[in-house]
């Protein structure tokens, strides 16, 4: 109840004070005379036309707001779509920066197995295949091709297999030299009282003097260590001995035929170092 009448004094002192306010609003009329009262209305009507103004400038106002607003979000639109576009060219940069150091890492690979391909190249350039490929030398009385020793002794009895291996090597160096140097052979010999093994060492021995002639037909100063007598199908020890020496088994000691071997050995090193300084070393 209290509380009520709290309320209601309150209320009573608002309305009181209205009162009081419009009294003296009141008094203030009552005391303005006709010119005051043209005046304040001068001022009304001012004050409408500037209301309209205000009115007017308002919805013009509203009007560039609404505007305004439609372009902010055409522009936020446009803005978002940027940064999607920009989200998806960094995505797309960043795939291109992995590939292009992928492509970097690949060629510098590449590149090194290219210097390490020139390399390899150079050094097979100076490379000279035959005397890769066909070692000749020497053992005690024997001559040696890739370590086959060609020839036997009865102190060393060479296994055939050996010799036969031997042999193949000699074949397959004659005939790439001469392969290489464009030579056909032309003769054939055939002595009926040979074997098939001793005729063939001969026709060999044949060969060997065919690459002899055909070297000395542009170089007259070329000769080799040992002199060859195909007909005979010995090998002479030029500077040595000045005994000769038969490429054959057949009423031959193992002894000379070893080494008339070597001799002829010796002599196939000799057109191969000169092929080789011709077509290898240039």
């Amino acid at each position: 109840m209290q509380t009520l009448l709290d309320q209601l004094d309150t209320q009573l002192n608002v309305t009181e004070n209205e009162c009081q306010n419009y009294e003296r609003c009141l008094e203030m009329l009552e005391q303005m005379n006709e010119d005051d009262s043209e005046q304040l209305q001068m001022e009304l009507n001012e004050l409408a036309l500037e209301e309209e103004r205000l009115i007017q400038e308002l919805e013009d106002v509203g009007k560039n707001r609404k505007i305004v607003a439609e372009n902010l979000e055409k522009v936020q639109a446009e803005a978002e779509r940027l940064d999607q576009e920009e989200a998806q060219y960094q995505r797309e940069y960043s795939e291109f920066k992995r590939q292009q150091l992928e492509l970097d890492d690949e060629l510098k690979s590449v590149e090194n197995q290219m210097r390490y391909a020139q390399m390899q190249l150079d050094k097979l350039k100076k490379t000279n295949v035959f005397n890769v490929t066909f070692h000749i030398w020497h053992s005690g009385q024997f001559g040696t091709i890739n370590n086959f020793g060609l020839g036997r002794l009865p102190s060393v009895p060479v296994e055939w297999n050996e010799i036969n291996a031997a042999w193949g090597q000699t074949v397959f160096l004659l005939y790439a030299l001469a392969n290489k140097m464009g030579l056909k052979f032309q003769r054939g010999l055939w002595f009926f009282w040979d074997n098939k093994f001793n005729h063939a060492m001969v026709a060999f021995l044949d060969c060997v003097k065919q690459l002899k002639e055909e070297v000395e037909k542009g170089e007259t100063y070329f000769c080799l260590p040992y002199r060859m007598y195909v007909e005979k199908g010995k090998i002479e020890d030029t500077g040595g001995s000045g005994g000769s020496y038969s490429i054959k088994t057949q009423f031959n000691s193992e002894k000379q035929w070893t080494k008339a071997l070597k001799f002829m050995l010796t002599n196939l090193k000799r057109g191969l170092a000169w092929v080789s300084s011709q077509f290898y070393n240039k």
